[in-house]
């Protein structure tokens, strides 16, 4: 196995709000945010994830995401693509009352690696 394939993949969550959040009354706000904390926290503990910072985008960008900019992004070293799908599953998986988060958010994932300059060749 080279070096090559045993880099992780870096990948960027890129996370959106719908409108269904935005349509719910103020007390009930609080609910789908509690539950973004669960999601956050589940991905920081998962396995083969390395959280590499967080940002949120709330402050330039209000209102829904219909695609970027997003609301918030996740940048994150993942061992493999199982573990990047296993990430963006929380959103099915997380429970808000009686839906999940998915009904409120959604998220995509851009797959790479680290941006890596070679060194400069011997002439």
């Amino acid at each position: 196995m080279n070096t090559a394939t045993r880099l992780p993949l870096r990948v960027l969550f890129c996370c959106g709000v719908t409108q269904n959040f935005f349509d719910l009354p103020r007390e009930q706000i609080g609910t789908v945010w509690q539950a973004y904390g669960r999601m956050l926290s589940a991905i920081e503990a998962m396995e083969g994830v390395r959280v590499l910072g967080i940002m949120d985008d709330d402050r330039l960008t209000v209102g829904q995401s219909d695609g970027a900019p997003w609301t918030f992004y996740i940048m994150a070293d993942v061992v493999d693509f199982d573990t990047v799908t296993a990430v963006c599953n929380l959103y099915r998986t997380t429970a808000v009352g009686e839906y999940n988060l998915w009904r409120y958010g959604k998220i995509e994932a851009r797959v790479g690696r680290e941006l890596v300059v070679p060194p400069a060749a011997n002439v």
